[in-house]
């Protein structure tokens, strides 16, 4: 912690925002992403804090060099990738696996993965889903909250082990927080409307027991939850994620899931920027909203220092 303050207190604005800042090399490219000479650019400016899409030690070493080694403050990058049932070694989808109740093995799979060398996932996804029209249902653990959550604990265990500093560890992400398998319809990004009571006793378990399992990172959804979109929703993000569960990590936005925010009629980019900020989002995936806009939001009051040291901490 101390070591944290004494950085923020060397950083600027810009640089604190760089930190909330996570791209796909060449504007989205999204696997085996390659650096641009604009890519290079803005690491070595410090408006990067992390890259996904880049795999492969000789991608990985040439971007974390410029983070390290040309960057005024020197803070390395974060890598992230969608490593969702195997990366280099290919395991069964995650339904498949949750068809052998075998939570020794699942939690395997997870720790074979976290192997290869980069250093964080969005994974697992722990979205209850009983509506088999919704073309997502594969990447979860089906329709039981109860085997959800079993699971949700297996696979954090197995990504992060006992210690993130290890490089056999995978910094794990619970996703998509929340309410997202319920799209009505089954249709993807469609609205969600029910009951607290449904959401606590059917959706919400499995994202708590990641929770409770030591996970890093939580992703916000890209829908509505009580008519509020969950990257700016400060009811989900910090009343029951931090305030009643006690969630120490950070959370990360969808791919473009802040600027889409527009679409529900909440402001233009800087508003729903800083929306998501104050709501307690702390890093964005693609569409540089936080990037671009935040420096405006701090100068015209509309998010404080203290929402931006929050997340740039976290």
């Amino acid at each position: 912690d101390a070591f944290i303050s004494r950085l923020l207190g060397q950083m600027t604005v810009q640089e604190k925002i760089g930190q909330l800042n996570l791209i796909t090399p060449a504007g989205g490219s999204f696997f085996c992403a390659t650096l641009t000479p604009e890519d290079e650019a803005k690491i070595k400016a410090g408006r990067v804090g992390g890259l996904t899409g880049v795999m492969g030690p000789d991608k990985v070493r040439r971007a974390q060099e410029l983070a390290v080694g040309q960057t005024r403050m020197k803070i390395p990058l974060l890598f992230g990738f969608d490593v969702i049932h195997g990366y280099k070694t290919i395991f069964p989808i995650p339904l498949g696996l949750s068809c052998s109740w075998d939570m020794a093995l699942i939690e395997k799979t997870a720790r074979i993965a976290a192997t290869d060398g980069l250093c964080w996932t969005f994974s697992p996804m722990v979205d209850i889903s009983r509506d088999p029209r919704w073309g997502r249902v594969a990447e979860g653990a089906g329709e039981d909250p109860y085997l959800g959550s079993r699971i949700a604990e297996a696979m954090v265990r197995g990504y992060q082990g006992g210690d993130l500093g290890r490089p056999d560890t995978l910094l794990a992400t619970a996703k998509h927080f929340a309410l997202y398998g319920a799209v009505e319809a089954g249709r993807e990004y469609n609205t969600v409307d029910m009951s607290r009571q449904r959401m606590f006793n059917v959706y919400l378990p499995p994202f708590q027991a990641a929770v409770r399992a030591g996970v890093g990172c939580v992703m916000a959804a890209f829908n509505e939850v009580e008519g509020i979109p969950a990257s700016g929703n400060a009811w989900l993000l910090t009343e029951v994620l931090r305030n009643q569960w006690d969630f120490q990590g950070f959370v990360v936005s969808d791919y473009t899931s802040v600027t889409e925010m527009t679409v529900h009629g909440l402001g233009n980019t800087q508003d729903v920027s800083a929306q998501a900020l104050r709501a307690g989002l702390d890093m964005e995936i693609m569409g540089e909203g936080f990037l671009t806009t935040l420096p405006k939001s701090l100068k015209e009051k509309k998010i404080t220092e203290q929402d931006l040291d929050r997340a740039c901490r976290r």
